[in-house]
């Protein structure tokens, strides 16, 4: 009779050159420091769109590049078409490459196949990491700006004379402090919070991003017990920043991140939140959910070496009726 399971030397084995692999893998992926806590790399193109700059405004000139699955990217996707900047400024969509780790164009574009070729062809030499969003200068052949929370408040102000929905501002003077203060906070517990949890390389890394994540996330909920949206009564860029992440939570971090306290829809407030914002006009068109499941469990491997894809929540709850507007 055989055995059911492997012996405790291939067992041993296994486990050893795995974890070993893993590290590496991570190492690569997710950079931490020697508490195992994931430490995100700034971005390095940070420049501004302004009359008085090397670049103005003008429409056509700039292009989006963004991947579908990205949080950060969808940030510019809402904002853009919030603000009806879709004659303005045009998107380029880039897929990831599950082999090479790198996002890849679907055709050639100006004269590159990948990200890394667009960034080397923007600076000769570039030592720094081949991210999504970016605002591509077409004129200059240059990257303006690589920052998704630099890009959304450019996205906000600075095309306004093309835009449809001038009258639309996220980032109103009065509000700014509210709003920076909100956006400090969700930054490093929610944002990047959710992938402090699920690139914790120790478990007390884990345990402590964990906390702060819901921690905050109880808080926003109470919040929006008395508030429509973050601020009160206004949308603003704070909100945009936050539901991009809140989008997909329940789909990809609570299972594959491991934040799997509580999920969004369990929340009295965050869950009517979510929906809120999906059903403003033209913004359930920026959110692809199949893109969101591929890109992820497709394609972090150290994650989900098995690469299965799960089945995701019935999606028809973001159209589900709210009674946000009567807050």
């Amino acid at each position: 009779m055989s055995k059911s399971l492997p012996s405790k030397y291939i067992v041993q084995l296994g486990k050893f050159v795995w974890t070993t692999m893993w590290r590496t893998m991570m190492s690569q992926l997710a950079p931490s420091n020697k508490s195992g806590d994931y430490v995100r790399p700034p971005s390095q193109f940070r420049n501004n769109i302004a009359r008085d700059s090397d670049y103005p405004p003008e429409k056509g000139r700039y292009q989006l590049f963004v991947g579908m699955g990205c949080p950060w990217a969808h940030r510019t996707l809402v904002v853009r078409t919030l603000k009806g900047l879709e004659a303005t400024i045009p998107v380029s969509v880039v897929y990831p490459s599950s082999d090479e780790g790198i996002w890849v164009f679907e055709t050639t574009t100006e004269g590159c196949k990948d990200m890394p070729q667009l960034y080397q062809l923007a600076q000769p030499g570039y030592q720094g990491r081949y991210t999504v969003p970016v605002l591509w200068d077409s004129k200059t052949k240059t990257i303006v700006n690589n920052e998704s929370a630099d890009i959304i408040v450019i996205l906000n102000s600075q095309f306004n004379e093309f835009a449809t929905y001038q009258e639309l501002d996220l980032y109103p003077p009065e509000l700014q402090p509210e709003i920076d203060q909100w956006n400090e906070k969700i930054y490093h517990t929610v944002n990047n919070g959710v992938y402090k949890v699920g690139f914790a390389q120790t478990q007390s890394a884990y345990e402590t991003a964990c906390q702060e994540l819901f921690t905050t996330l109880d808080q926003i909920d109470e919040v929006l017990a008395t508030n429509r949206y973050l601020c009160g009564k206004k949308l603003t860029l704070a909100d945009i920043r936050l539901f991009t992440t809140l989008f997909r939570f329940d789909i990809v971090y609570y299972g594959l991140f491991k934040c799997s306290r509580r999920r969004i829809q369990d929340y009295t407030n965050l869950g009517d939140y979510l929906r809120d914002i999906y059903q403003l006009p033209g913004v359930a068109d920026t959110c692809d959910i199949e893109s969101v499941k591929r890109d992820y469990y497709g394609n972090l491997f150290p994650l989900n070496p098995g690469g299965i894809i799960p089945i995701s929540p019935d999606p028809t709850s973001l159209t589900a009726l709210h009674q946000r507007q009567n807050i």
